[in-house]
């Protein structure tokens, strides 16, 4: 298949390039498509695989949906907790809906080709919603630390101004790091190579193809880091931090279980959420193959998002009564 579309390749013309940071020059390419690695070369999983995603998919925007509706129909949950959770479900819709249903197309057509116009547009919108949906996990944080440290304030510093101020700057801080990006990679001209050793347009992964200066790259990286990375999980420490502090100095243990009670389904999400992200990544620097890398990285990019809202259901009365009754009324 390669050799087949190896024309949309159009060569540096005259004498060879030298890449930064390579000693000798490069054979270059500059590119109008680039080729996605699939999960699996064997022709009988292909269905198999198919059918699986599909229904992971599917599964993943019902269970957000249903977050949505239950939220916006039942008024019980007009609270910032809530409208927050609303809010991470849209961000979790928008980010498999990044990735997956491509791979899926790609699964049954078996044209594992994506243009660069599409690899860009599909990379912009990656780092938007999972930038997205680590600031709303902060945001959420932040929440219950005002909820368990500060009670009788609750409702007084976390009003509807400020709910609506800080998903906003979430979603400005988000569109800046993806825009960000976007300026570094809309100003590569050449590439090494036109394969993609992933399932989708992974950022990192283009960068590495990229004949360009290193340093601006890292610069970047290291500044959408700070912001997608390093600032939330930061946020998420503190907060949490706060909120142990605080649980430890109630008498009662019954009072420390219902503290902890109100937390619980955020802080397992924090973990899956953050726990895959590191997992992907220690796989990365252990494992030597690109399609091990590629499957780990279907937990965050699949997994994660289809099992959010099970366990705010589960473990949530008031989100499973307001379902309950959303479902009884459409039947």
């Amino acid at each position: 298949m390669m050799g087949r579309h190896s024309f949309v390749v159009t060569q540096h013309g005259g004498s060879p390039v030298q890449c930064p940071g390579y000693t000798e020059p490069q054979n270059l390419t500059r590119v109008s498509e680039f080729f996605l690695m699939s999960l699996s070369d064997d022709p009988e999983l292909q269905p198999l695989l198919f059918g699986l995603f599909l229904s992971m998919y599917l599964v993943t925007m019902l269970g957000n949906l249903l977050i949505i509706l239950a939220v916006s129909s039942d008024s019980h949950l007009h609270t910032p907790m809530y409208f927050f959770l609303s809010n991470l479900s849209l961000a979790d819709i928008g980010f498999t809906s990044t990735t997956i249903p491509k791979m899926i197309v790609d699964l049954q057509t078996h044209n594992r080709v994506i243009t660069y116009g599409d690899c860009l547009t599909q990379m912009s919108f990656f780092m938007l919603f999972g930038c997205l949906d680590s600031l709303l996990l902060t945001v959420m944080a932040y929440d219950r630390f005002v909820a368990i440290c500060h009670p009788l304030h609750y409702l007084v510093i976390i009003n509807q101004r400020l709910c609506g101020l800080l998903v906003l700057v979430s979603l400005f801080m988000s569109l800046l790091v993806s825009q960000m990006h976007n300026s570094v990679v809309l100003q590569l001209t050449y590439f090494k190579d036109v394969k993609i050793s992933h399932f989708f347009c992974d950022p990192s992964q283009l960068l590495n193809l990229a004949c360009s200066d290193t340093l601006t790259n890292n610069i970047v990286m290291y500044f959408v880091g700070a912001i997608a990375g390093f600032l939330p999980i930061s946020g998420i420490f503190l907060s949490y931090y706060k909120i142990v502090s605080s649980i430890l100095r109630v008498p009662s243990s019954g009072g420390k279980y219902k503290a902890f009670s109100t937390c619980g389904s955020h802080l397992s999400v924090v973990c899956l959420f953050y726990g895959t992200g590191l997992g992907v990544y220690l796989s990365s620097t252990v494992s030597l193959s690109p399609r091990k890398c590629a499957e780990a990285s279907v937990v965050y990019t699949v997994v994660t998002p289809m099992l959010n809202p099970f366990i705010y259901s589960l473990r949530n009365r008031d989100i499973k009564r307001a379902m309950q009754k959303l479902l009884s009324k459409t039947t």
